[in-house]
């Protein structure tokens, strides 16, 4: 994102360390797991995560996959009396949400407040990207869901300057040395697919979020090749092929498998990569917006396995699970005990010429915040949270905090 004149832009990275269940190495192959697995096997506390936060692969599963609905937007109509109990907590201002209780299948239960609104998405628009690269898999193996698995745990890409340009570090465990460091993505860095998407979600890096934009515009454009195909020749495509033929290809990557679940261009799009040295090649087009009603869209047809399908709703609610620190709306105590399904991201900038304060996360022009997320409580009780803010000059993760813990009295109260 460029600096335009006196505004000084920021975006804000969810930095947590892991999503993927911790149990799930030898699925995934991802090996930032294994240092969580060792810790467990040595019988040594883990403290890092909450109790809601240790299920098991096996644990994750889909709500609402027994329930066929063919028109979303029919689902999103408000119940009164639980539109009443969001109401009256949802603070004044720049604040949208969308809430939907799944607890029981057959009598959904949707309130939602200036849902409509669109707000820069920030990092919550990297679920485009996870999507884009399942739906592009699925052209590749249309009958073989494990020879998806099977690519994303084998094939291996390098950064390249497509992952340069975040400040922000990655985890990276030297197995043979049993030793985990951080550091930001470097050129030469190479890692599987899985486990770039792992640091897509995990710890929000954008140079991976571009990596990985950058490999399912090359899946798009290879096809059944793309498995086979080298470093050197995708990068070769980027250099022989036309700025406009790869801006178009790229919108079209992330945007077009959401408007065939129905997600509108005003509810949701991605308008480019999230680095700066990505745009060598690749321009951006058309913007990026959110609403919370688009992203509850969403979140639905994944509990439901109509995104792409089951197996890869399935696989792609497993890498939203949080394994490690939980932050912002994430954070509330009241989620303790509750797997919790999350993407957070934020985008601000400060005008030094503004009497407001601004700071990180603390936009006194703007100052996006969202955080989406599904909540399964040991009872049984589910629901879904979609919310997306602008207060200004404020960092606004503790009122994130604050609201989740009312929003799951008012849900869990019946």
């Amino acid at each position: 994102m460029k600096n335009i004149g006196i505004a000084i832009v920021g975006i804000g990275i969810f930095l947590s360390l892991g999503f993927y269940p911790i149990d799930g190495y030898e699925r995934s192959r991802i090996k930032r797991l294994l240092e969580i697995k060792k810790t467990l096997e040595k019988g040594d506390e883990y403290k890092r995560i909450p109790f809601g936060a240790k299920g098991s692969i096996d644990d994750i599963r889909l709500n609402l996959s027994e329930i066929s609905y063919k028109n979303i937007d029919s689902l999103l109509k408000e119940d009164s009396e639980f539109s009443r109990k969001i109401q009256r907590i949802t603070p004044g201002g720049a604040y949208s949400l969308a809430v939907m209780d799944i607890t029981d299948p057959n009598n959904l239960k949707y309130a939602a407040h200036r849902e409509n609104v669109g707000y820069q998405p920030g990092s919550v628009g990297k679920i485009a990207v996870l999507n884009a690269v399942f739906y592009q898999m699925k052209k590749m193996y249309p009958d073989d869901f494990e020879a998806r698995i099977a690519l994303l745990c084998n094939k291996t890409v390098d950064s390249r300057y497509w992952g340069t340009g975040d400040h922000h570090t990655i985890p990276i465990y030297d197995v043979e040395k049993d030793k985990l460091t951080k550091r930001q993505v470097v050129a030469s860095d190479e890692f599987t697919l899985f486990e770039w998407l792992d640091h897509m979600l995990s710890v929000s890096n954008n140079g991976a979020a571009s990596v990985m934009y950058r490999e399912a515009m090359l899946m798009a454009a290879f096809g059944k090749e793309y498995p086979r195909l080298s470093n050197k020749d995708a990068e070769q495509y980027f250099v022989d092929t036309p700025r406009d033929t790869l801006t178009l290809l790229a919108n079209t990557v992330v945007n077009e498998p959401l408007r065939e679940i129905g997600i509108t261009e005003d509810d949701w799009r991605l308008g480019g990569m999230f680095t700066d040295p990505a745009g060598k090649y690749v321009g951006r087009l058309g913007g990026s917006i959110g609403t919370p009603k688009g992203l509850m869209k969403y979140l639905v047809q994944l509990e439901q396995g109509n995104v792409i399908d089951k197996e890869s709703s399935l696989e792609m609610k497993r890498l939203l699970y949080i394994t490690d620190r939980r932050i912002r709306y994430a954070k509330s105590s009241k989620l303790d005990s509750a797997r919790v399904y999350f993407k957070s991201g934020s985008f601000y900038s400060c005008d030094k010429t503004k009497s407001a304060p601004c700071g990180d996360y603390a936009g006194n022009k703007f100052n996006y915040m969202n955080s989406v997320i599904t909540v399964e409580h040991p009872n049984g009780k589910r629901y879904i949270v979609c919310l997306m803010t602008n207060v200004l000059s404020k960092n606004s993760a503790g009122e994130h905090m604050y609201l989740a813990s009312a929003i799951d009295k008012a849900v869990t109260a019946n």
